[in-house]
């Protein structure tokens, strides 16, 4: 996703939702009674050896990232234990939180994220994200039994770090791909997926083998991997602005985003719908050693980073159809994970568990590919970095709250029912609220023209 603040890309398919594309002259009549200041981007390549390569390393930087956001049920787990045994109270909920605050601070800076992607470029922002998130992983490592701190290396710097390098990863997409976007999200997304299958055996392995301080110095090398693969994000250099009206507005911030209702709809329901989403990705290993203690947790970790790679692919291919509506399968996909989280808490086989994580991560993959997507219908090119950017910071948070307040539910009644039943409700709420989007009509100035002899001449202003 190409995001430009403050200006028109002329790309058909991204000014308008994508399921009534308008002709070209329409476009241009409509652009040409606006009062922004239109720019004609590099068309982007959908190919080529550069365009493979910023794939694969953006690929690599959502692996890396969430990839370990995604585990860290693994090391709350170790880190449960120690902060017991060191007699910390509310243990459990505190070191959830260390967890909540990483993915919470990861989202939370996405709009300065994106701000920072348009001013000092694509490739100096995922540098600096890799620099912090190495930084803040390495100096945990010497605070493991001091969770106060954890609070600022684990979930602050590391999140600040996680989102600096996620957000221009996600960026720099649109500018190498246009026709298959959808799928080359997908892909892209799909790094994470595959990493978290890999992951928690990794991390189980080093925990096993070097405790808790040393896993985390081997996991801080992942993050210095970012800053080698920062300069592969070389933006495509656009072309000669064609002036009409001058914009008076130039600040940091995009304000035409806030004008389109189906956006602001959209960026209130989603974070209500997350309130619960994260729950289980914290909790999943030790729900499963209190309810199947002679079962393997981590398979389930497993189980949902497998199918989640799979649904970003397969639902990023089907968004590429004109005729499928986006919202829709998004608001499919809340309701599936909330039932689906609800039914963990009945099952009496692991089985049947393992087959509920294997669809929770289905669907997972496909709410997650098409934020992108979804952000360019609503928004147009020229807003779509913020307008993701803003999304991520609000769905801070709830993946923030989540977690711990179901550790505390758990501290109390020593059960994860009540919490992944509770935990279940916002997706589906969410799923249906969604439906305002769909019935809400797309923006846009609408000029009254007069004759044929009106539009030709608004036409020709921009020819």
């Amino acid at each position: 996703s190409s995001w430009t603040p403050g200006n028109v890309i002329f790309r058909p398919e991204t000014l308008q939702n994508h399921h009534s594309a308008p002709r070209i002259d329409d476009q241009k009549r409509r652009i040409a009674m606006s009062d922004v200041t239109p720019v004609v981007g590099a068309a982007a390549p959908d190919g080529g050896s550069r365009a493979w390569l910023v794939m694969i390393g953006s690929f690599l930087c959502n692996g890396l990232i969430f990839g370990l956001i995604n585990t860290y049920s693994v090391i709350y787990s170790r880190l449960h234990k120690d902060l017991e045994a060191d007699q910390v109270p509310d243990a459990s909920s505190k070191a959830a939180l260390v967890g909540s605050l990483a993915i919470g601070t990861t989202f939370f800076l996405s709009p300065i994220a994106g701000i920072l992607t348009d001013k000092i470029g694509v490739r100096l922002t995922t540098f600096l994200g890799g620099l912090l998130a190495f930084v803040g992983l390495f100096s945990s490592s010497y605070l493991t039994h001091k969770v106060e701190a954890l609070y600022l290396t684990y979930g602050v710097m590391f999140g600040i770090g996680a989102s600096l390098a996620y957000t221009p990863s996600l960026v720099i997409l649109g500018h190498y791909f246009q026709k298959y976007l959808g799928l080359v999200n997908g892909f892209v997304t799909a790094g994470s997926s595959i990493f978290t299958i890999v992951m928690p055996h990794f991390i189980d392995l080093l925990l096993r083998n070097l405790e808790l301080p040393s896993t985390l110095r081997c996991l801080s090398l992942f993050m210095a991997a970012l800053m080698v693969i920062a300069p592969l994000f070389k933006p495509i250099t656009p072309s000669k602005n064609v002036k009409l009206e001058k914009s008076e507005f130039k600040s940091l911030l995009n304000a035409g985003i806030w004008k389109e209702k189906r956006y602001v709809i959209w960026a209130t329901v989603i974070p209500i719908a997350l309130f619960g989403y994260f729950v289980p990705y914290v909790y999943m290993v030790e729900f499963v050693q209190t309810r199947f203690p002679d079962e393997d947790g981590k398979i389930l970790v497993t189980c949902l980073g497998l199918t989640s790679g799979l649904g970003r692919i397969i639902f990023g291919k089907i968004a590429d159809n004109p005729r499928v509506d986006r919202i829709f399968l998004q608001q499919l996909s809340f309701v599936c994970i909330g039932v689906l989280t609800m039914l963990m808490t009945v099952t009496h086989r692991f089985f049947i568990l393992e087959l509920i994580a294997l669809g929770m991560g289905l669907f997972d993959g496909c709410f997650i590919s098409l934020l992108g997507p979804i952000a360019f219908d609503l928004c147009g090119q020229s807003g779509a970095g913020q307008a993701i950017g803003f999304l991520l910071g609000f769905c801070s948070l709830p993946l923030t709250i989540g977690p711990p307040l179901a550790g505390m539910i758990y501290d109390h009644t020593k059960s994860y029912t009540l919490p992944f039943l509770l935990a279940g409700i916002p997706p589906i709420i969410g799923g249906f609220v969604l439906c305002l989007v769909r019935c809400t009509p797309p923006r846009g100035p609408q000029p009254v023209l007069g004759d044929d002899e009106e539009e030709k001449e608004a036409i020709n202003t921009l020819a």
